[in-house]
């Protein structure tokens, strides 16, 4: 999995990790063993590791007039997670500058599954699901800190952009050969729960 312990940028306190200066200091974690036997929604042990981790902290201004987190904030949070996992694969704001090169996202599913509030810390892990020549897939699951509860998913499918011409195009060679080993690194050995899930009513 991708360590935040090897970023110049991270400091260590206690078990979590931050960025040392930033308004970012409470977003990262390290790997972390959520996982309760026959407990559902926790990690399951039959999954390969996540490519990252982010930590985040639901905030005031997240919060709506029901009490608990709006639906648009857990995308915000997953947003940060994909920055994560972009930069853990090479293919974040680094790879942009050099590259001329981006990633947009050209779809998601989102699936609310409990609620946060105001404080509750938030853990996303982030899983390669496949890439080729053009397209990235991957999931993300949220989890409640402290209770280790599964609160949100998303699923994601990006395409990668020639950024002169804003269309898109295939990654360069040595970054897709990158993509494919990263799979094979990381892909689960069975689906998350929620992946591939389509919006429909039951019967």
């Amino acid at each position: 999995m991708f360590s935040v312990w090897a970023m110049p940028n991270i400091e260590r306190v206690g078990q979590w990790a931050f960025p040392r200066h930033g308004p970012g200091r409470d977003r990262f974690a390290p790997a972390g063993n959520l996982t309760g036997a026959g407990i559902p929604n926790k990690v399951r042990g039959i999954m390969s590791k996540p490519v990252i981790e982010y930590l985040d902290v639901v905030r005031p201004e997240w919060i709506d007039s029901n009490g608990h987190l709006n639906l648009a904030y857990y995308c915000v949070v997953f947003d940060f997670a994909t920055d994560a996992l972009y930069t853990a694969l090479n293919i974040g704001d680094a790879y942009r500058e050099v590259s001329g090169n981006s990633c947009f996202t050209a779809e998601t599913h989102t699936l609310y599954e409990r609620e946060v509030h105001l404080g509750d810390k938030l853990l996303v892990k982030a899983w390669l699901l496949g890439a080729d020549t053009k397209r990235l897939h991957y999931f993300h699951e949220m989890f409640h800190v402290e209770s280790g509860e599964r609160s949100a998913v998303q699923e994601l499918m990006a395409l990668h952009i020639d950024m002169s011409v804003r269309r898109v195009a295939p990654y360069p060679a040595e970054q897709y050969a990158a993509l494919q080993q990263a799979v094979k690194d990381y892909v689960p050995a069975a689906l998350p729960k929620g992946a591939g899930r389509r919006i429909a009513l039951p019967g």
